[in-house]
């Protein structure tokens, strides 16, 4: 029941019930959520056949929401991996060198989650599709408003990243993250409206 309590009304799962913030990135290979609640997780696997779920918040000891996912995944024998992201900085080469590195690994399909699915989840899924070769505009929108995420916002500086890789595409993806990112100036030259800071840090209270 303390899981249960803290997962709905301190992490904000109560809103998670009727808003699932669902999107298919690719069928049969990646799908994208905020964090799934334990029948949410049934269901993506008995709909979708999800095998793998990727946490981008990381383990939280404290979040009842994820110990009801891990105990959930656990049970269904489904493989639950943390690679957690930031949502207001600059990507770190070396997490999404690692996200790349573990994702041959890993049985598809694969459901993406971080707490709302707006901002993390959506750099992840613009990510993948990089990595497959899609083109930065393909992978662009999965940063959208449609999902809640509001580029105008400190959480813009997602977009500037795709935005920065677009420059430089065709060249391929990890190549130009290893060759030609620059975290510390994207970090520098991104500005936020303070309007958009109030939605997503004070109202909507993002993580």
């Amino acid at each position: 029941m303390r899981r249960w309590l803290n997962a709905l009304f301190v992490d904000h799962a109560v809103f998670r019930l009727v808003w699932r913030n669902w999107g298919v990135v690719e069928p049969g290979r990646l799908y994208r959520s905020n964090h799934p609640l334990p029948w949410q997780i049934r269901r993506a696997i008995r709909v979708h056949g999800i095998r793998t779920i990727v946490n981008l918040r990381g383990h939280r000891q404290d979040c009842g929401a994820d110990a009801l996912s891990r105990a959930e995944a656990a049970r269904l024998g489904i493989t639950l991996i943390d690679a957690p992201f930031e949502s207001r900085g600059a990507p770190h080469v070396d997490r999404i060198e690692r996200f790349a590195a573990m994702l041959p690994d890993l049985q598809e399909p694969i459901l993406i989650h971080c707490k709302s699915g707006a901002d993390r989840t959506g750099l992840i899924a613009a990510v993948w599709l990089l990595l497959n070769g899609r083109p930065p505009a393909e992978a662009q929108r999965q940063l959208s408003l449609r999902y809640g995420h509001f580029a105008a916002a400190r959480t813009g500086i997602l977009d500037a990243f795709v935005a920065l890789y677009a420059r430089a595409w065709p060249k391929p993806f990890m190549q130009w993250l290893r060759e030609d990112y620059d975290a510390a100036k994207l970090r520098q030259d991104f500005r936020s409206r303070k309007w958009a800071d109030a939605i997503t840090d004070g109202l909507l209270r993002r993580e």
